[in-house]
């Protein structure tokens, strides 16, 4: 792209056109004057210059070498050229060329422009004919001269008028380099500038709204800051709630099964040896059934922190089918239906493990809670994002009354990490239905480290 002239430049070269037009303007209508004016002035010294030598023809009817000898003495006749022939067409006499500016003549054009058509006098004398040609060439001349020195002034003023006009478009002008130099700050991600009253009415405008602006954007960065800290934390904190679950289910397996393994070999030594001792042997089975039903609590306790897809396979649609198998082996009186539409590539890890802790969230409450025989899972695109829908025939409940212990909470902060929307449509008696939508992520041909730990 060409650079353009500044607006100052422009705006001057503008008025001095103008100018230049109106003076141009001006001037055609002083040619237009000028040229009526040499008009009635040349007609005027002619009729003045025929009638004068009517008269000398008439005194001098006899003598037509008096006559030429007066009239040669006059020279020329106000601004007319005067030749005397005879009546076979003999030149007699023509008057002299204008001292006056000798010579010196306009351009041909500027004449052309002034000089108006004259029809030449014939006035008949004693054997002569007198013919009085109307000259207009001096005061063509003078409407040159005066022309001339009008243009110089009109140059002059023109010159002036434009640095004139240049240096107070600069001074009303002047504002603007600051707003320049402050939206260049602002477009570094700047918004600390703020801009001075100005003194034109248009310019104190834009300054105060491009003040307002600039206090809009810091205080939305200031919020986008802290959002992003906010959803930060909550993504750290997922992240370190999934790793003590591990932790916690390690070291319950680890230790607390173990030892309770330990307890029940050595019970059941005690028990094998101690037949013909009703009592130990007694005890040692209380033991052993006890040691049991602790078993059996340890390992439901470990299969709820370590809930199948926890550890997730290589495509969400996967770990969603694993987690709804198992979910309907430990509630059949729930018929649970998994819609799953194709996904265009894998998901990310990160947005695949908050679709599956929504799910599992979800079905936890709905096993608890809704009292429900039927329960639909949906997961499919939506427009450029994710949308997964969960809907159930239960008891429902009225949203103003929910409390945390639907983990409503808890899913609107995974939502809100992931910058999605939650909606909640319930009623008592009228079911449930939660819709989320998340923005699309797909997986990384890298391997990459996600905010929260599988």
């Amino acid at each position: 792209m060409q650079p353009r002239a500044r607006l100052d430049t422009r705006i001057s070269l503008v008025v001095t056109l103008a100018a230049a037009a109106l003076m141009l303007f001006g001037g055609t209508l002083w040619l237009a004057a000028t040229r009526d004016a040499i008009h009635e002035e040349i007609e005027a010294a002619t009729r003045v210059a025929e009638q004068w030598v009517e008269v000398l023809s008439q005194d001098a009817a006899d003598t037509p070498e008096h006559l030429i000898h007066q009239l040669a003495a006059v020279g020329r006749v106000r601004a007319n050229t005067l030749e005397i022939t005879t009546t076979d067409g003999a030149l007699r006499y023509r008057s002299p060329a204008p001292t006056y500016k000798i010579g010196r003549n306009a351009p041909a054009w500027f004449a052309a422009l002034l000089t108006p058509d004259f029809t030449p006098r014939v006035i008949a004398g004693p054997g002569l004919q007198i013919r009085l040609l109307p000259d207009a060439s001096r005061s063509v001349l003078d409407a040159w001269d005066n022309a001339v020195a009008a243009a110089g002034w009109a140059l002059a003023i023109l010159v002036l008028l434009g640095v004139a006009v240049r240096r107070a478009i600069d001074r009303a002008l002047a504002p603007l380099t600051e707003f320049e130099a402050a939206l260049a700050h602002t477009g570094d991600g700047r918004f600390d500038i703020r801009l001075p009253r100005q003194r034109s009415l248009e310019l104190d405008r834009l300054a105060e709204g491009y003040n307002q602006m600039a206090a809009r954007l810091a205080d939305s960065l200031h919020d986008n800051a802290r959002l992003e800290e906010d959803q930060a934390f909550s993504r750290a904190l997922t992240a370190r709630l999934e790793e003590e679950r591990r932790q916690l289910a390690r070291e319950l397996h680890d230790e607390f099964g173990q030892g309770i393994t330990a307890v029940r070999a050595i019970t059941g030594a005690i028990a094998q040896k101690s037949r013909h001792d009703a009592a130990l042997h007694g005890n040692a089975q209380a033991i052993l059934a006890m040691t049991g039903q602790m078993q059996d609590g340890v390992r439901a306790i470990l299969e709820r922190l370590r809930q199948p897809g926890t550890d997730l396979p290589a495509r969400l649609d996967d770990a969603l089918a694993t987690y709804c198998a198992h979910w309907r082996g430990c509630y059949p009186a729930i018929d649970l239906h998994l819609t799953l539409a194709p996904l265009p590539a894998p998901a990310d890890a990160r947005l695949s493990l908050a679709l599956l802790r929504l799910v599992q969230e979800a079905l936890t409450n709905v096993a608890r809670h809704a009292q429900a025989s039927t329960v639909n899972v949906r997961l499919a695109r939506a427009g450029d994002g994710i949308r997964l829908q969960i809907a159930d025939n239960g008891r429902g409940f009225d949203p103003s009354t929910a409390t945390g212990r639907f983990g409503l909470t808890g899913m609107r902060e995974r939502v809100s990490a992931h910058h999605g929307h939650l909606e909640l449509l319930t009623a008592p008696d009228k079911g449930c239905t939660l819709t989320i939508d998340l923005p699309w992520a797909a997986a990384s041909t890298a391997p990459t480290t996600t905010g929260e730990s599988a």
